[in-house]
């Protein structure tokens, strides 16, 4: 199997609307422009359970999963993917959700689902530096995996 550069992965954001939200959006937004690190955010909640037809011994069950992303980069206001995020930081409610979509760094599957942008960072750092960009988009479900379509 041949090893993929993250690079290679990509991050969407869409609109996403309360009016319909189980219609994922026509036009998506890559996050990508000046972002050098994602990072796996994702949160696992367990059960520890032991029973008796084993030896009592613990099984962990996987209850929920909250999968998570953060983006830390440079800020470019002009970008529309940037843009969008950095108009929802004095927002809240559903005014933070945004559809969010994986491609996979082979190209073959997506990952689709609402989510919520949160720890949004839109201009800021010292004074030397270019600004800083940075956000957490987490899924509000676990997202519906299929083959890649219209990246």
């Amino acid at each position: 199997m041949a090893r993929l550069k993250n690079a290679l992965r990509g991050h969407f954001i869409g609109v996403f609307t309360a009016a319909t939200p189980t219609v994922p959006p026509t036009e998506w937004l890559e996050l990508a422009k000046w972002i050098s690190t994602v990072g796996d955010e994702t949160e696992e909640q367990t059960d520890d359970t032991g029973f008796y037809d084993g030896d009592g011994t613990p099984e962990t069950s996987v209850t929920g999963v909250a999968g998570a992303y953060s983006f830390e980069g440079f800020y470019d206001a002009e970008d529309p993917a940037q843009a969008m995020i950095a108009g929802m930081k004095y927002k809240i409610g559903d005014d933070r959700k945004v559809w969010h979509k994986i491609v996979s760094a082979d190209g073959e599957k997506q990952w689709v689902g609402p989510a919520t942008v949160s720890n949004i960072i839109a201009g800021a750092g010292d004074a030397t530096e270019f600004e800083d960009f940075s956000c957490t988009i987490t899924y509000n479900q676990l997202p519906t995996e299929s083959p890649v379509s219209g990246v």
